[in-house]
C-alpha cells in the first residue's frame, strides 16, 4: 500500500538557522520558507536525491509544532511521510485494520498541494505517519 518515502519532517525552533545548516553546511538545495497557517507551521523543503527533509517551524503558540517543541526543546524528527496512490482507499483499509486517523479523518491539503492524512503514532511504533496522495 505505501509507496516511496516522500519526506522526513524535523521540528525546529528557528527555520532560518536550520535552513542555513542544510544549505551552507551540508550543501543541500533548499526551498523558500512557506507559511501554512491552516497547519500552524512554516515549512522549508531540503531536496535530496532520493527524498526530502521538511523543516517545520511553529506558526503561533497553538501550532502542533510548538507543542512538540515544548516536549523536545531541541527539536527533532516529527513525522515520516509516505506516498499512497489513493489516500481515501488507504485510509479505509487502515481504519478497517484498526489504525486511527487523526483529526476528522478527511484528507487536508498538505504542503505540496496534495491530499494528506496523519495516523496516530501509537499505531505505528511510536512514529507519527503522514500519508500523501502521489
Amino acid at each position: 500500500m505505501i509507496g516511496r518515502l516522500n519526506h522526513v519532517a524535523i521540528a525546529v525552533r528557528d527555520i532560518a538557522a536550520a535552513t542555513a545548516v542544510y544549505r551552507d553546511t551540508l550543501g543541500a538545495r533548499v526551498s523558500q520558507a512557506v507559511p501554512l497557517p491552516e497547519h500552524g507551521v512554516t515549512t522549508v523543503f531540503v531536496e535530496l536525491p532520493n527524498t526530502k527533509i521538511e523543516l517545520l517551524e511553529p506558526l503561533g503558540a497553538d501550532s502542533p509544532i510548538a507543542r512538540f517543541l515544548e516536549k523536545a526543546p531541541d527539536g527533532g524528527i516529527h513525522h515520516l511521510c509516505y506516498e499512497v496512490g489513493d489516500i481515501r482507499a488507504a485510509r479505509d483499509r487502515l481504519v478497517e485494520a484498526g489504525a486511527r486517523v487523526l483529526g476528522d479523518g478527511e484528507p487536508k491539503t498538505g504542503a505540496h498541494g496534495k491530499p494528506v492524512l496523519f495516523l496516530h503514532p501509537k499505531d505505528f511504533c511510536g512514529t507519527l505517519v503522514e500519508l500523501e496522495e502521489a
